[in-house]
């Protein structure tokens, strides 16, 4: 079984299989298409991805290894947030800074199916709460000026009772 090296931004190296790095589509393009040989032993660099964040990714990436390519997901699917496996659940219960960090870090990676349970668990954070509770919950400073908020909310109130 191969391997590849890959150095993240704070100099950790890692020595992975690489049907696991291959999980990342950045990865797998460095292979491929421009050519790098993992045989030479150079390490690849991740710059944009800190060592203990890649260390959970190859967590998710040797789980999910095997999982066949998602179809291609029409509109109304890619909507759900209901569809996330338990496994995922529990892997994603981390401190929102390493949540969004995984989040970045698989964008960098471009790791489509983590980032789709990233962004699904991010929007079940969000869901059924008002403006105040989304703030509250991701430190969001309110900006409007005082009674500026009360103005939209009443210009915009026919939009509240729809949802209802």
């Amino acid at each position: 079984m191969s391997t590849i090296k890959l150095e993240t931004s704070d100099g950790v190296k890692f020595t992975v299989k690489t049907q696991v790095a291959k999980c990342s589509g950045t990865i797998r393009t460095m292979l491929e298409d421009i050519g790098i040989n993992p045989q030479d032993g150079e390490a690849i660099p991740l710059s944009n991805v800190h060592s203990t964040i890649l260390q959970k990714i190859l967590v998710w990436a040797e789980h999910h290894v095997d999982d066949p390519e998602p179809p291609r997901e029409d509109a109304d699917a890619a909507k759900r947030t209901d569809d996330i496996c338990s496994w995922d659940e529990d892997f994603l219960k981390v401190d929102q800074r390493t949540l969004f960090d995984v989040m970045l870090a698989a964008n960098y990676l471009d790791m489509k199916q983590l980032i789709a349970v990233c962004c699904k668990t991010v929007a079940n954070m969000i869901k059924g709460k008002t403006a105040d509770q989304i703030r509250r919950t991701f430190n969001i400073e309110n900006d409007f000026p005082p009674g500026e908020e009360d103005k939209i909310r009443l210009r915009n109130q026919f939009c509240e009772e729809r949802s209802r």
